[in-house]
């Protein structure tokens, strides 16, 4: 290998922000070449649902959505607390042309799924919004495509190869790739970036560090950065106050540890809501992962004093900030009964293996909640599962409103006739499972203009240098507003940019 290599565009991180910036590049005829730090591609992205915030597209209105621009203007302006006009209105203008310009080629298709949006505001469309690339099997892609695809979080976790049929963030990973290579792209894995070059005040490449040592791959037209945040870095989380762990956040192991925003900021840019990140319960595992977990079904959260403390089948980075308040709230116990045969009554990726959880002490079992208390050395558990019951037995929960939403039964599929988010605990055995607070990245990084350009702290461009992504500071600030919003600013900033580069 070269110690130098040169291409019209670099891009690091190999994401949907960072894949979607790097096929439409390749596509408009620019040499383009993927930079990931491990031997996969995907990084935490492969582990999503694959949902995709972009309002007003096609794909709503082929499938008789109540979407527009318009509605998701008026959420945006309901939610956001400074919202960047600016930046919100090529983020809503870009986001049908996006979605055009991908369905265009034969390898994107794009469907729409119900799933509530985060917040009720003025503008939400009931049901949601977002839409998600469709299921491929893995033979309709190229073998280089299915040699580098990241298996999704359960099989990754245990070594395993990933599933025939791709299916949410699998596939839309899966579909870019094969068009990146297709159209000529270039992915070099087991390159970690280290720093940013430069020729003036323009960013002209970066430095990548190697198991062969060190090498500079240079760009014609500028960098993307297109990466993780610093999640997996547990000293660059407690520099900014980042509430969780590095051991429990969703990202791959050994990846997203703020090297790219790091170099970003030594070449002058700015950065900001470094203290920020998408959170998320996570049900702690024997060796100390998290797993992201939503859709409760039955059950509550008590804190370490016994008591609840929200909505439990609130949005999950909506009950991630909650769990963040107290420090008695990390960790957490989830209580459940025997309704669902032992299984943990939510979608946890992955749930883990309940023998396993039991004999390493994140699950607790009992034949009574007396017991189930004593256990766990919490004695106003008992208490606080019966006023519980008592509000499933009314269908009205006094303390938090749990049902009142739709996205509190988006996931409960038994109707009780009463309120079906309320379920009494009250089939034995009973169990405790122990929660973190998880996330599913940082979203605090450079600070970018409307055209993903990443700024100084005058506000001036730095020539040569964009960033999308969680190497950027959110578009959404503090907010999550629906599913897949990380997912769709990413692609949308990293689309941007490539209409900046092409001129």
């Amino acid at each position: 290998m070269s110690n130098e290599q040169v291409f019209d565009v670099v891009v690091v991180g190999s994401g949907g922000g960072a894949m979607t910036a790097a096929h439409l590049a390749a596509k408009h005829g620019l040499s383009t070449v993927v930079v990931e730090r491990t031997d996969k591609v995907g990084g935490t992205s492969a582990y999503s649902g694959g949902a995709c915030w972009l309002p007003g597209t096609q794909v709503q209105q082929r499938f008789g959505i109540a979407d527009s621009t318009e509605s998701a203007r008026t959420y945006l302006a309901a939610l956001l607390d400074d919202p960047q006009t600016e930046k919100v209105e090529a983020f809503l203008a870009e986001a049908p042309r996006l979605v055009a310009e991908l369905e265009s080629d034969d390898l994107m298709e794009f469907e729409f799924t119900p799933f509530p949006e985060y917040y009720d505001r003025p503008g939400r469309v009931s049901g949601g919004r977002s839409i998600q690339p469709s299921a491929i099997k893995r033979d309709e892609l190229p073998e280089q495509v299915d040699a580098l695809l990241r298996p999704p979080v359960e099989k990754d976790r245990a070594g395993e190869r990933g599933r025939r049929t791709l299916t949410g963030g699998q596939a839309l990973i899966g579909r870019l790739l094969a068009m990146f290579v297709r159209d000529g792209g270039t992915v070099l894995t087991g390159h970690q970036m280290t720093e940013l070059v430069t020729d003036g005040d323009r960013v002209t490449g970066i430095v990548a560090q190697t198991d062969s040592g060190p090498v500079t791959i240079s760009a014609r037209r500028g960098v993307i950065l297109a990466s993780g945040g610093y999640e997996g870095d547990q000293a660059r989380r407690d520099a900014r106050a980042v509430p969780g762990s590095a051991e429990w956040t969703m990202a791959p192991q050994g990846t997203n540890q703020g090297e790219p925003i790091d170099a970003a900021a030594a070449v002058g840019a700015a950065t900001a809501l470094l203290n920020e990140g998408w959170y998320c319960p996570g049900l702690a595992h024997p060796d100390g992962w998290g797993s992201f977990t939503l859709g409760f079904r039955s059950g509550l959260m008590v804190d370490q004093t016994g008591k609840r403390y929200a909505n439990e089948c609130l949005p999950y980075d909506r009950f991630g900030r909650e769990m963040a308040k107290a420090p008695e709230r990390i960790p957490s116990w989830y209580l459940f009964d025997n309704t669902e045969g032992g299984q943990f009554p939510a979608i946890a990726m992955p749930q883990g293996d309940p023998a396993g959880h039991l004999a390493a002490g994140t699950w607790v079992q009992a034949d009574t909640v007396e017991e189930l208390a004593e256990k766990l050395g919490i004695p106003a558990i008992t208490e606080t599962v019966k006023r519980f019951n008592g509000f499933a037995e009314t269908g009205v929960d006094e303390d938090f409103g749990r049902g009142d939403d739709e996205f509190d039964t988006n996931f409960v599929f038994v109707d009780n006739g009463k309120n079906k988010a309320l379920v009494p605990l009250a089939n034995a055995p009973f169990f405790a499972a122990k929660f973190v607070l998880s996330d599913l990245g940082t979203k605090g990084g450079v600070v970018t203009d409307a055209s993903a350009r990443a700024l100084r702290e005058d506000g001036s461009a730095i020539p040569g240098l964009y960033a999308t992504s969680n190497a950027t500071a959110s578009l959404f600030g503090a907010y999550y507003p629906g599913p897949g919003a990380p997912l769709g600013s990413a692609m949308v900033f990293g689309s941007l940019a490539v209409r900046d580069l092409l001129g």
